[in-house]
């Protein structure tokens, strides 16, 4: 089950040539992440009773199929490709109207924070997996 939601190409997104850059599709793949992540009643930075977790990314990828320009609106579908241990990959599917523009891919750890040292990975929680675990993609199931 595939979360969606649009963003308009705005001014300062697009290039010298009055198309979206390439930047721009990272920053609408995180934003898009962040509207799902509220839907489920999560977010990129939780407290439990054990303190603060985020998810860092490690890795981060996008192939594109076609440019959109400055007003286009574009839908954006976000699911999870794959739920680990202790790291989730979203993807991105981008359309502007029945075109794909561009797919994108993110891998983020699940992390606690610490005030005392470097972010440590830990399994996700069980609370957490059971929200995102209904949007993995059936090619992703074992």
């Amino acid at each position: 089950m595939a979360f969606h939601t649009q963003r308009r190409v705005e001014f300062r997104h697009t290039d010298a040539a009055g198309i979206a850059h390439f930047s721009a599709f990272l920053a609408y793949a995180e934003e898009a992440e962040h509207e799902f992540l509220r839907s489920l009643g999560l977010s990129v930075l939780m407290r439990d009773e054990q303190g603060a977790l985020s998810w860092p990314r490690v890795s981060v990828r996008a192939d594109f199929q076609g440019a959109v320009r400055f007003e286009d609106e574009l839908d954006i579908a976000v699911s999870v490709a794959r739920l680990g241990a202790k790291s989730v990959t979203y993807q991105f599917q981008f359309t502007h109207g029945d075109r794909p523009v561009a797919t994108a891919e993110t891998t983020a750890v699940c992390c606690r924070l610490s005030t005392t040292g470097p972010p440590q990975s830990i399994a996700i929680p069980a609370w957490a997996a059971e929200k995102l675990q209904p949007h993995v993609t059936d090619d992703a199931r074992d």
